[in-house]
């Protein structure tokens, strides 16, 4: 097995396009800066989050797919896959888990960032995004066992060709409170964090508050680990 220190690549699964720019932007800029190949999946088409009225989900779709793009150019990413669910509808079904399976086998990632499969209820200002479950959900299960086993979806190795992948460390995002590992950052990468989430034009209405609400979360997490700025996760190795 290889040692964290030789780790070249990483891919980070979310539900929606901007969740990977609020929740673990800066890491992904620290590990484009490093010279790492990162990749997005997106599980759904983001066709929902919106008030605006006047907006169809085909239309909000196209739009946020540009701006994850946009985003995904900010920070350095490699490449933006999108398995196009519909967004507020995402189940951890079988064949969720097989695309991100897929993606998994094709781009053979060291590390795996995603979310949460669990609601957090001692947060008393937000819920949680049902999507954001399934994603993270679907994504644990994929690297463990789906995409290690090759005789699970055999036809990806049969029909498709994608050999059997191991992910060596998982990275579950979270809010700090429940965290095991805090990723150290510079003002850099959450400079370049700021401006990859502000590239998603239709989610935010204040793009100046966002920029400092971020600043200001990593740099209290970075006070964890007397570090500038840091996101925080909970990491698993596996073996």
């Amino acid at each position: 097995m290889p040692n964290a220190e030789d780790f070249k690549s990483a891919m980070v699964v979310t539900a929606h396009p901007d969740d990977a720019e609020w929740g673990c932007s800066a890491t992904v800029a620290k590990w484009c800066r490093l010279g790492w190949d990162v990749i997005y999946v997106l599980c759904t088409d983001g066709s929902k989050g919106t008030e605006d009225r006047s907006i169809t989900s085909e239309e909000l779709a196209e739009i946020r797919a540009k701006e994850q793009i946009n985003a995904g150019k900010t920070l350095g990413l490699t490449n933006v896959e999108f398995l196009g669910y519909p967004d507020g509808y995402l189940e951890p079904t079988l064949n969720v888990r097989k695309d991100i399976s897929r993606q998994i086998r094709k781009w053979k990632p060291d590390v795996l960032i995603t979310t949460s499969p669990s609601r957090d209820l001692g947060n008393s200002s937000y819920i949680g995004h049902p999507d954001h479950f399934a994603a993270g959900e679907a994504a644990l299960s994929a690297v463990f066992p789906s995409a290690r086993d090759h005789l699970t979806f055999p036809e990806l190795l049969e029909d498709e060709g994608l050999e059997p992948h191991k992910v060596r460390e998982v990275w579950v995002m979270t809010y700090g409170d429940n965290a095991n590992y805090w990723n150290p950052l510079t003002e850099q990468d959450v400079e370049t964090s700021i401006s990859a989430l502000q590239d998603h034009v239709s989610q935010i209405s204040n793009p100046e508050e966002a920029g400092k609400w971020m600043k200001k979360r990593r740099a209290k997490l970075g006070e964890k680990i007397g570090a500038d700025y840091a996101e925080s996760f909970l990491k698993f190795t596996l073996s």
